[in-house]
């Protein structure tokens, strides 16, 4: 005997309210055997729905669009960060500035290779320090290091630090599009669940066969469990 199941995803719950939505019979007082209030409510939260995977949809392609811009710019901030700091280090090694000056970057003046740049994080915590280290460092009559300059550091880190901003917030907009969908799911499956019962309580007089195909046209979905024969 098969059983019955609501929706697990959000495109078969919308089908399931469409189904009974687009049916004429629903808005006929001879014919109709679902009450106006499930009725209305089963508008509202198909309504709620729909436009909330609109939504989600939107954001989600918006934050992919965005993504493939990420990695130059990542790749770009992390070299001139890293290869600054390289010939920061090579400066304290040949005596140019003084092995104390490391810790205006963040450094510890026993620290013997660079820090890792591999993920997001670091970039920017390890960016923003090197910028104001060396700013400064320059501020107390130091010599600027040449090649990349600290004006080109600050450049590629600046244009790095916003599309990571704007990724964050995109990614934050696809976060609450997720929320939003989350919560609207119960109030679309206790409106599926009224509307499938009084659907089922119509037919019940029926032969079996015939109740099971009738509730079917009304988008009651029926699940048989695995091995079982498909009798109806």
């Amino acid at each position: 005997m098969p059983y019955r199941r609501l929706p697990k995803t959000d495109v078969a719950r919308v089908k399931a309210l469409k189904v009974v939505l687009e049916n004429s019979d629903m808005y006929t007082v001879t014919d109709r055997f679902i009450n106006w209030d499930t009725i209305n409510a089963a508008q509202s939260v198909y309504q709620k729905l729909t436009t909330a995977m609109d939504q989600y949809k939107r954001n989600l392609e918006a934050q992919k669009r965005h993504t493939p811009r990420i990695e130059k710019l990542q790749r770009n901030a992390s070299m001139y960060v890293s290869h600054f700091l390289q010939v920061l280090f090579m400066s304290v090694d040949r005596g140019e500035i003084k092995k104390s000056q490391l810790e205006l970057y963040g450094i510890s003046d026993s620290a013997s290779r660079l820090p890792d740049l591999k993920t997001v994080p670091a970039i920017l915590e390890w960016g923003k320090k090197t910028i104001e280290g060396e700013k400064e460092r320059l501020k107390h009559g130091g010599r600027p290091i040449y090649n990349p300059t600290i004006g080109m550091v600050s450049t590629h880190y600046d244009i790095y630090a916003d599309v990571i901003k704007e990724q964050n917030f995109l990614v934050g907009q696809v976060d609450n599009a997720v929320e939003n969908l989350r919560k609207i799911r119960p109030e679309v499956d206790e409106v599926l669940l009224d509307m499938w019962n009084q659907i089922e309580a119509h037919f019940a007089d029926l032969p079996v066969e015939k109740r099971f195909n009738e509730c079917r046209k009304y988008g009651v979905v029926y699940y048989y469990r695995r091995h079982e024969e498909h009798l109806y």
